[in-house]
C-alpha cells in the first residue's frame, strides 16, 4: 500500500520481526491525542492473538507514524514513533512478553499438536525452541506513516476505524481543532481518574468533559446529544476562540472544586449522566455551601430510592414524592436540554429546602 503527497506517505515497513517491535516499545507513543483509550481487550482476547501470531495466521495491519526523519511539531513526547492504528494489537504482544496475560487453555500449537503447552506464559515457553522462534521471528506487517499535519493523522485514524464501533468521544477525540483540544485537557484532570466511579476505557469523560465545555461556553444548559456534541467541537476546527478558551479555564477550575467536594471512586458518581448537573450547581454554589453538597445528594439519592420502594410497595401512600417521580422521568434520558434543566431545578429546589429545614 502507498500513498503520497506533500505531506503525506504510507509504505510497508521493512519487515521486522516481533522481538524487535519489543524491544523498540520505549520508543513508541502509544496515547497520542487522537488515540482510543487502552487497555479494552481481554486476557482472552489478547491470548487469542498470540495464538494467532504462533500457528502463523495473519494479523491486521498496524499503523505507526515515523518521525525518525526530524522534528515533527506533532510528536509531542519526542518518540521515535507513535501509534496511529493497532494499539490494542502491540498492548496484547507486549502484555505476553511482560508475562501478564497465557495462552488460552483451548490452545493448540498447530506445528506440533502433541506440545501440552496451553495455559502457558511467555517465560514458560523459552524452553520450547519452535514456539518461541515462531513468536520472535513473526513478520508484523507494519505501515510506516510519514505526515507533518495532524489533520492527516487524525484523518487515517478515523477512515482506518470507520467500521469498528467507536464511540461517539472516541471519534470525536480523533478530530481537530480549539475545542477538541481542551476537552482532552480537561478529561485528563485527576478528578476522572481519582474521584468518579464510572467506567472511563471508552471515553466516557471526554464525553462528559466536552458536555461541560459546552455549557461553560454557552452559559447555560444545551443539548448534549452525539450530533450537538459533534457539531460544537467542529465549529472550532480551524479557529482559536477566545470565548471558548475562558469556558475552558471554568471548567478546569469548577472541575478542581468537585474533586474537594466527592470521595475517591465515589459510589454518588457512577453515572456520568448526572455528573453535568451536579457540575452546574456547584458552579453556582457560594463556597460556605460545598461541604453540605455531597451531605445532601447522598440524602437526595436515598430519598429516590426510598420512594421507587413505595410506589412499588405502597403506591397509595400520601408520603410518594411527586418531585422525585419528576425527576426519575426526567433522568431517563440524560442528554436532553430539558432533562438538564429539570433536573437541575428539582435538584436546586431540594437543596434549598435541605439547608433551611434538614429535609425536602
Amino acid at each position: 500500500m502507498k500513498a503520497m503527497n506533500k505531506n503525506f506517505s504510507i509504505r510497508i515497513w521493512d519487515p521486522r520481526p516481533l522481538i524487535w517491535w519489543n524491544s523498540k516499545r520505549s520508543s513508541i507513543d502509544m496515547e497520542p491525542p487522537y488515540q482510543r483509550q487502552g487497555r479494552l481487550w481481554s486476557p482472552t482476547d489478547k491470548a487469542y492473538l498470540i495464538d494467532t501470531i504462533l500457528n502463523g495466521y495473519d494479523v491486521p495491519k498496524i499503523y505507526v507514524a515515523d518521525y525518525t526523519w526530524g522534528s515533527s511539531p506533532l510528536n509531542k513526547k519526542n518518540l521515535p514513533y507513535a501509534i496511529i492504528d493497532g494499539k490494542q494489537r502491540f498492548e496484547a504482544i507486549f502484555d505476553f512478553f511482560d508475562g501478564n496475560i497465557v495462552l488460552n487453555e483451548d490452545f493448540v500449537f498447530l506445528n506440533n499438536p502433541s506440545l501440552k503447552i496451553a495455559g502457558l506464559g511467555y517465560k514458560d515457553l523459552l524452553k520450547y525452541s519452535d514456539v518461541i522462534d515462531e513468536l520472535h521471528n513473526y513478520p508484523l506487517t507494519v505501515m510506516q506513516v510519514y505526515t507533518n499535519d495532524e489533520k492527516t493523522i487524525s484523518e487515517l485514524f478515523l477512515r482506518l476505524n470507520r467500521s469498528k464501533p467507536l464511540t461517539g468521544a472516541e471519534i470525536r477525540n480523533a478530530m481537530t481543532g480549539h475545542a477538541v483540544t481542551l476537552i482532552r485537557e480537561i478529561a485528563k484532570q485527576d478528578f476522572f481518574t481519582e474521584n468518579v466511579r464510572f467506567e472511563i476505557k471508552r471515553a466516557q469523560h471526554q464525553n462528559v468533559a466536552a458536555k461541560l465545555l459546552l455549557f461553560e461556553y454557552s452559559k447555560g444548559f444545551k443539548d448534549t446529544t452525539k450530533p450537538s456534541l459533534d457539531k460544537f467541537a467542529m465549529s472550532f476546527k480551524d479557529k482559536h476562540d477566545d470565548q471558548l478558551e475562558l469556558a475552558g479555564r471554568k471548567v478546569f477550575d469548577n472541575i478542581d472544586v468537585l474533586s474537594t467536594i466527592f470521595l475517591p471512586k465515589d459510589r454518588l458518581l457512577t453515572s456520568a449522566g448526572i455528573l453535568p448537573v451536579y457540575y452546574w450547581l456547584v458552579r453556582d454554589l457560594e463556597t460556605k455551601y460545598y461541604s453540605k453538597f455531597r451531605e445532601f445528594i447522598n440524602a437526595f439519592e436515598r430519598n429516590r430510592r426510598t420512594n421507587k420502594q413505595l410506589i412499588r410497595e405502597h403506591p397509595e401512600s400520601n408520603r410518594i414524592k411527586s418531585n422525585l417521580i419528576e425527576y426519575d422521568n426526567y433522568n431517563r434520558s440524560t442528554n436532553n436540554e430539558q432533562s438538564h434543566k429539570e433536573r437541575y431545578r428539582i435538584l436546586k429546589d431540594c437543596f434549598k429546602s435541605y439547608l433551611e429545614i434538614g429535609s425536602f
